[in-house]
């Protein structure tokens, strides 16, 4: 009986990186939407564009249950963060003034880009690097876009600042960790006293205070810039490691590098749910109502074997022409850097490409709460040897991690989901400031 029992607890010891995570966040699922209430009108694939793309579905914040839980997560300064702001002058003025920061850089962005991935690349120095795959790029990308708004080489000090900041959101955002918000506040401090000195070179938005500017900064630039160009990244260098053939084919250059970042962006799209608030009707639908537009859904209709990683389907469709709308829709605040992603993403893919082989057996999902686990192999070396130990190893702990993390999730998410409900950030703003302004 002992053996019997012995037996059956190893086994279900060994079987638990196979159904635990699963079961953990079907679980997380249900505790937020007991918290956050049965919120929002999810919107059917069939009706997704139109509604996307239809003028009064232009709220952002305001009246929505879901924004209090983001603007926690995006805090400091949510209530200017260029993606939170409702429509009006304001927004126009902030939007306007991310457009100019952004067009400086696109004639000379490639090259930029490629210079800050070479230098961090250059600090990989082993043979067979074992990496995180967002926590390699996350330097990078905190360079790049610190030099497209000082315009100057980005110090190592404010590379720390930048980097401290972006990867403590989109911690947050997966619940695989807390909120450090002295972390986030030592970034506005740094902003600020720049701002203070006339040490921006571009003229920021004349509506903010300059407090606000600060928040601005951080927010747009050193906030969803780097975190969603560093996710972007690691989908797609996940994508190829995952797939050698393909992989060879852009060593070649007989796979189109933009074919592989069409599909990499349609399988893993940046956003999950994405919310907005009805300002108007829009037929049976009232004014005020909270519509769930679901990028994943939206991504796997109407495609061959949608759940298959084929670049190549690519050749015969149009990215106009299918459900694919990785940064958004013109019609509805699109991501205003759309121009400038393709180009710099591929000169960084480029550059590691040319420089290192990628593996990994990790598994690859679109919230990529792992961060990418990957090994860089130097293409100038002859040693291969035991690598299929080593990716052998990476999936073993990748299944073991998922199921500590899924826990971690399942813990902090609840609570954060609570505290946010609780703190009420966005409800209280707009109660306090019905016009939407400033903060005092």
């Amino acid at each position: 009986m002992l053996i019997v029992i012995i037996v059956a607890a190893l086994t279900l010891l060994a079987s638990l990186p196979f159904w635990l995570p699963r079961l953990v966040i079907r679980l997380r699922l249900r505790i937020f939407a007991q918290v956050n209430g049965e919120e929002g009108i999810q919107v059917e694939v069939s009706q997704f564009r139109a509604l996307y793309e239809n003028p009064a579905a232009d709220g952002r914040s305001r009246g929505a249950v879901l924004s209090d839980l983001f603007w926690y997560w995006l805090a400091p300064g949510p209530q200017v963060h260029q993606e939170h702001l409702e429509p009006g002058e304001r927004y126009t003025d902030v939007a306007r003034t991310t457009r100019r920061i952004l067009a400086g850089v696109h004639a000379h962005a490639a090259a930029v880009a490629a210079a800050c991935a070479d230098r961090v690349l250059d600090g990989l120095e082993r043979r067979v690097n074992p990496v995180r795959l967002r926590d390699l790029l996350m330097p990078l990308w905190a360079e790049f876009y610190y030099q497209l708004v000082f315009d100057e080489p980005c110090p190592l000090a404010a590379r720390d600042l930048i980097v401290g900041n972006a990867n403590d959101v989109v911690t947050a955002l997966k619940c695989c960790g807390l909120r450090h918000m002295d972390k986030r506040e030592r970034l506005t401090r740094y902003l600020l006293k720049r701002i203070e000195s006339g040490e921006v070179p571009h003229p920021l938005p004349s509506s903010l205070t300059i407090q606000e500017q600060a928040w601005y900064l951080q927010g747009t630039f050193f906030n969803t810039a780097v975190v969603q160009s560093s996710e972007a990244m690691a989908h797609l260098l996940m994508a190829i490691a995952q797939h050698t053939d393909i992989q060879r084919g852009l060593v070649t250059e007989t796979v189109d590098l933009d074919n592989v970042m069409d599909e990499t962006l349609r399988l893993y799209p940046l956003f999950g749910i994405a919310h907005r608030i009805t300002t108007g009707e829009i037929g049976a639908i009232p004014a005020g109502s909270v519509l769930l537009f679901n990028y994943a859904d939206f991504h796997q209709v109407g495609f061959d074997h949608p759940d298959r990683f084929d670049p190549s389907r690519w050749k015969r469709l149009s990215v106009k022409e299918v459900n694919h709308i990785p940064y958004g829709v013109t019609a509805n605040r699109a991501c205003p850097a759309r121009g400038l992603m393709p180009v710099t993403m591929r000169a960084v893919t480029r550059r590691v490409l040319a420089r290192f082989e990628l593996r990994t057996a990790a598994s690859h999902t679109r919230s990529l709460p792992n961060r990418g686990p990957c090994l860089l192999i130097d293409r100038r070396s002859t040693a291969k040897r035991a690598l299929g130990t080593r990716l052998t190893l990476m999936r073993l702990r990748d299944r073991w991690e998922d199921v500590s993390r899924s826990l971690t999730q399942l813990v902090l998410g609840s609570y954060m989901v609570w505290d946010a409900r609780r703190l009420r950030l966005c409800g209280r703003y707009f109660e306090q400031h019905r016009d939407g302004l400033a903060v005092d």
